[in-house]
């Protein structure tokens, strides 16, 4: 059986990563070369992406795979854990954590940029996307779209999975909004600095999910 786990790189090969991440979540992968990243990461040799990961291409794919397996690692413990006490028990407790595990715990605050990254790829280069993910490290999302099934007010099948379409874009354009305010250091945000405004956050996008379906 294959390793899940992420490839060991050297402290450099890391720092070129997360330079790119960032450099990325602002421009765009195609709005960034290879030497824009050399240079940012205050490297000489602009051939040093393509020897720490072969390519761009395949440097995008690890940065892919990298944040998309930590936020899934993350959410599958959490389900495991409230799994365990009998829960979830609300549309909203579900929403929360899945806004909660989709940070990283370790960033320091402005410096985050996966979720940023994940968005924009997903809108500009969909098919490029899902085949670097290879329909991995989604399960914890799937299991909570399973719990929000279970949990939603009653309607057709198909009208809750139109409202797993919103969920997804609305998560995306909550957190990248969020890294977005945080990541530009020149003014206090004080709206995303609040411990309370992703809880307010969650308890919106839960009554948009929760909100009665119509009968047209």
């Amino acid at each position: 059986m294959a390793s899940t786990a992420p490839k060991a790189r050297s402290e450099a090969a890391e720092h070129l990563k997360a330079v790119a991440l960032r450099l990325f979540a602002e421009r765009g992968i195609d709005g960034v070369t290879v030497r824009q990243i050399a240079e940012a990461a205050g490297q000489k040799n602009h051939a040093v992406v393509g020897y720490y990961f072969g390519s761009k291409e395949a440097l995008v794919r690890e940065l892919i795979v990298d944040g998309a397996r930590a936020i899934d690692l993350r959410r599958n413990a959490w389900l495991d854990r409230c799994e365990a006490k009998g829960g979830p028990h609300s549309v909203a407790e579900v929403i929360s954590a899945m806004i909660e595990t989709s940070l990283d715990p370790d960033a320091a605050p402005g410096d985050e940029s996966f979720n940023r990254f994940f968005t924009l790829l997903g809108l500009s280069h969909r098919a490029f996307f899902m085949e670097a993910l290879e329909d991995r490290w989604n399960t914890g999302y799937q299991r909570c779209l399973a719990h929000l099934r279970r949990l939603m007010p009653d309607m057709a099948a198909a009208k809750k999975n139109e409202r797993f379409v919103f969920l997804g874009a609305t998560l995306g354009a909550v957190l990248s909004a969020r890294e977005s305010e945080l990541a530009d250091r020149s003014r206090p945000h004080h709206m995303w600095q609040s411990a309370g405004t992703l809880k307010h956050a969650a308890q919106v996008i839960a009554a948009m999910i929760e909100a009665p379906p119509t009968t047209a």
